[in-house]
């Protein structure tokens, strides 16, 4: 059974996929350290909390089907550290919470720590919008802003960002049954810091220090400016009806977003409207409190999560420069012309091997030998002793099919 159990819920935008690529990129380090992190794949741990909430999750979900207990079988068998992590896992129920402590064996001994990463409000609000138009949502910035300040909290934008980002409830929800030793707040330091320091503070709450890791990432999940997100957001507003979501995330989440439009990074950043933020900075004073009261291991500064002061000059995403809106949609048609003769390259490379494979197949089908052996096949099929002639001899070389 495995003894310890870091259970990584979350919130999003806080440094997750870059932690979750390098562990993946490391398991055999890590597995030399006695540091399990199962995982087949770099999404295994997603799928495996689709599975565990059973969320759907465009068409995805079909491939989670027990996942979950998969992955929590690798961890009761596994005698050392174990480590989890996605951050959609902020959102799970009381009830789902229930059965992953469960599964993982904290009724039979084994000792769990909820670890929760989290970033001020200030970046998450606009964060949390945008990642919404990267999935497919047509709502303006202002809808979204007055979606989540509702008190009533009944939208499914609402209650998803709630989900993931309130703090005191995903504490209430993943800690409610540890001692607050147990539950470690991971603070993500604020813009214009040292860049390794949110690092550190993962490794140092996964007891990773000393190991000789790798630290490049393959997968990131980069943001997008304001003209950018303007344009993906009219794209699906245009779209949504007629491109399925198997072909929307390829296309453009991944290569109009992240691999085209967020290399923009001289465009106006997305922010918290100046107005908000009064509003903004009474949420996170009632949240430092809980968290004071509460005495959870805190691996960083609560400071952190006060976040930065009005910008001095705010680009409204709703109403955007065009002309810069013009320029990012130049170069989102730039790659998407570059991908269809990519693929255009690519197909006739396949079709150019297809042929080759053809004519080798006449070329066999041509031989003297083969002819000869098809003629005799055809002459002994034409009588029974033939049949049963030619059935002893595929038995003999052991075939079954009808072909010689």
């Amino acid at each position: 059974m495995s003894s310890r159990v870091l259970l990584h819920v979350g919130t999003p935008k806080t440094g997750t996929s870059y932690l979750q690529d390098v562990l993946l990129r490391n398991q055999r380090t890590l597995a030399a350290a006695g540091i399990l992190y199962p995982a087949d794949r770099f999404d295994a741990h997603f799928l495996a909390a689709l599975d565990l909430m059973r969320m759907p999750w465009g068409g995805l979900e079909g491939q989670a089907v027990g996942r979950w207990d998969d992955l929590a079988a690798q961890v009761r068998k596994h005698d050392g550290t174990s480590i989890i992590s996605h951050e959609i896992l902020a959102t799970a129920s009381r009830a789902q919470v229930g059965r992953a402590l469960t599964s993982l064996g904290h009724d039979d001994g084994t000792e769990i720590h909820v670890v929760v990463s989290v970033r001020d409000l200030v970046r998450q609000i606009p964060a949390e919008w945008q990642e919404n138009v990267k999935h497919r949502a047509g709502l303006s910035y202002r809808a979204f802003l007055d979606d989540i300040r509702d008190p009533r909290r009944e939208t499914r934008i609402s209650t998803w960002f709630w989900g993931v980002q309130e703090l005191p409830d995903i504490l209430n929800r993943w800690g409610g049954d540890l001692p607050p030793e147990r539950v470690h707040l991971v603070t993500v330091p604020p813009l214009g810091g040292p860049q390794e320091l949110l690092w550190k503070r993962f490794s140092t709450v996964f007891g990773l220090d000393g190991l000789d890791l790798t630290l490049e990432a393959e997968r990131t999940n980069p943001s997008l400016g304001v003209p950018e997100t303007a344009l993906v957001r009219r794209i699906n507003r245009a779209a949504n009806q007629e491109l399925e979501p198997a072909d929307y995330r390829p296309l453009v989440r991944e290569l109009l977003a992240h691999q085209t439009l967020s290399r923009r990074t001289q465009s106006p950043r997305l922010a918290l409207p100046p107005d908000l933020h009064p509003w903004v900075a009474d949420v996170t004073a009632s949240w430092l409190d809980e968290i004071a009261r509460r005495g959870y291991d805190v691996v960083g500064d609560t400071a952190d999560l006060v976040g930065a002061p009005p910008v001095a000059e705010y680009a409204d995403p709703d109403h955007p420069d065009e002309e810069q809106v013009a320029d990012a949609a130049v170069d989102a048609l730039k790659a998407t012309l570059l991908e269809g003769a990519r693929l255009r390259r690519r197909e006739g490379e396949l079709q150019g091997e297809l042929d080759a494979a053809y004519r080798a197949l006449e070329r066999s089908y041509l031989r003297p030998t083969y002819r000869w052996r098809e003629k005799t096949v055809r002459r002994l099929q034409g009588s029974g002793i033939g049949r049963r002639a030619l059935a002893a001899y595929r038995r003999a070389r052991g075939r079954s099919s009808p072909a010689a």
